[in-house]
């Protein structure tokens, strides 16, 4: 009896290890690239000093480490699919171990910015496929949740990165952040080795690349899902390349206080992501999405009327309402990418590639375009537009692109639900 009592019990202990366990793996794989990203910005300086070169050309080592990012996620998405989860990430791992041994080793800058694009082509490998694998794991109501999950653990790391990165620097020296990225790099491969099951779904053995492709392009669901992502990411990207400016060069403040009060938007990105993962199992994807885009329309209308009326000329007034936006981009971001990648389940891999690349490649424009109007204009009110803009094209998507899933009950939906409960 007590045999029988206690093996529920074990079970249910085994699988919320298990859990746990697949947590840690998706939290590694995804942040093993972005956190050796900003691990070295701190060293930057040093950097340029030591190979006596300008610290523009250090800068190439953080700007072609993104385009390797973007590279990576239409690349190694649909190799995801193709040859499954485990193989291709295990593969893009050895590549950024390879990479980040030879950074350690490099003896002049342009050899250092190469490895660096290699050690991103292969370390966001885990970004991409760890969405894949979500929707390979659990239900479409229930990838939002996940994902917002192991975006709030990973962000966590991520802000205490170039803290690290900068401690490791000074004690070390700028060599030693590679080591221990390197170190890094080898431990999350190991554990994927050993940890980490095949999640692939069975593949069609007429499905391919060209068949996935045509399947995503051509369905309005994912064009829509995908675009309400993308210009909702780049609302952090336009925010984040104009806010330096208007904060240290038009209100006179310093960079560290910059940097606090642009820590005070990740916080609330936190929070949102730690409440989706609450609500997502209740709510409807499409419910959560509705929630965020207007929230994030209301913030960003907010930060656009003091703009214009001169009152957010500083930083509480700008950040505390940017606040309201990132909370709500947060919803947004995360229930749009799992409408996204559960379009066609088998071909999760190529969306989540595609999904990622164009967020990367149109991030890499809209910061420079927030800078550009950050740095021309003395109000904040030109880049709160640019914001209110992003929040309006965003809810667009869902408005006129997203099909609406109201099911209308026919004879071939009677039939089919008979057939599959097996009614006579």
């Amino acid at each position: 009896m007590h045999g029988v009592v206690g093996r529920p019990a074990e079970q249910s202990r085994q699988g919320a290890a298990n859990a746990r366990i697949m947590l840690l793996l998706l939290v590694a794989m995804t942040g093993v690239a972005p956190i050796s990203l900003y691990m070295l910005v701190p060293a930057l300086p040093l950097l340029a000093a030591s190979f006596a070169s300008d610290i523009s050309i250090a800068q190439m080592t953080v700007s072609l480490y993104m385009v390797g990012i973007a590279c990576s996620q239409i690349l190694m998405g649909p190799l995801s699919d193709r040859y499954g989860r485990r193989p291709v990430l295990l593969a893009g791992l050895g590549l950024m171990v390879v990479a980040s041994a030879a950074c350690t080793f490099a003896q002049s800058l342009p050899a250092l910015i190469v490895a660096r694009f290699f050690q991103a082509l292969g370390g966001a490998t885990g970004m991409v496929v760890s969405r894949a694998i979500i929707r390979d794991l659990y239900h479409r109501e229930r990838i939002s949740s996940m994902i917002s999950l192991v975006i709030a653990v990973m962000m966590i790391a991520q802000m205490l990165s170039p803290l690290t990165g900068g401690l490791i620097e000074a004690a070390f020296g700028w060599r030693a952040i590679f080591y221990v990225i390197t170190a890094a790099s080898i431990l999350v491969a190991v554990a994927i080795a050993l940890a980490l099951p095949e999640t692939r779904r069975v593949r069609l053995v007429t499905s391919s690349f060209r068949g996935d492709v045509g399947s995503l392009v051509t369905s309005r669901a994912f064009i829509g899902y995908v675009l309400c992502q993308v210009l909702a990411s780049q609302i952090i990207f336009a925010f984040a390349g104009g806010g330096p400016y208007i904060v240290v060069t038009h209100m006179g403040r310093t960079g560290a206080e910059y940097g606090a009060w642009f820590a005070t938007t990740g916080f609330a990105y936190l929070i949102g992501n730690l409440f989706c993962v609450r609500f997502s199992p209740r709510y409807q994807l499409e419910k959560l999405i509705w929630f965020g885009l207007a929230l994030q329309l209301a913030g960003s209308l907010l930060n656009l009327i003091w703009g214009l009326t001169g009152i957010n000329q500083v930083p509480s007034w700008l950040f505390g309402t940017q606040m309201i936006v990132m909370f709500a981009n947060a919803f947004v971001m995360s229930n749009s990418a799992a409408g996204a990648i559960s379009v066609r389940p088998e071909a999760a891999g190529t969306a989540s590639g595609a999904m990622g690349f164009l967020q990367m490649g149109l991030g890499s424009f809209l910061s420079q375009f927030g800078a550009w109007l950050g740095d021309h204009f003395a109000t904040p009110a030109p880049l709160n537009a640019a914001v209110f803009a992003l929040s309006v094209a965003c809810a667009s998507t869902m408005v006129f692109i997203i099909p609406r899933r109201n099911v209308v009950v026919s004879q071939d939906l009677i039939e089919k639900a008979e057939e599959e409960s097996g009614i006579v």
